[in-house]
């Protein structure tokens, strides 16, 4: 049976906190607003700058509180203060896309849940 990529969870208008071009890659992102999400470390993402439209695929690790740091050459696409998505996906066969509904997690001042 044919699978479809679905969003599966993502993290809206968090704010870069950090821009680490000398890290090896990825983007840090606060340990508890990964598993609110239900992104695991490693797992690869998108992340969609809302204020200066880069888009960049990487994968996500655990970060401190109210973290979200563009590492490696992710940090070229953003800079501190810029807000962004972070996205994650699935794949889903069509009797799941009926019950499918993504996790949304909002984000406020200071990377707090809304």
């Amino acid at each position: 049976m044919a699978t479809r990529c679905f969003l599966r969870s993502k993290l809206h208008r968090a704010t870069i906190t950090e821009a680490c071009v000398d890290y090896e890659g990825s983007i840090s992102i606060d340990t508890e607003l990964l598993e609110l999400a239900g992104i695991l470390p490693h797992e690869r993402v998108d992340v969609l700058n809302v204020d200066n439209g880069e888009r960049l695929t990487t994968y996500a690790i655990e970060g401190k509180k109210g973290e979200f740091c563009l590492n490696g050459a992710a940090a070229r696409k953003g800079e501190p203060g810029q807000k962004i998505i972070v996205c994650s996906y699935t794949w889903l066969d069509e009797d799941e896309v009926k019950l499918h509904r993504p996790k949304v997690v909002l984000l406020g001042d200071g990377n707090k849940v809304k």
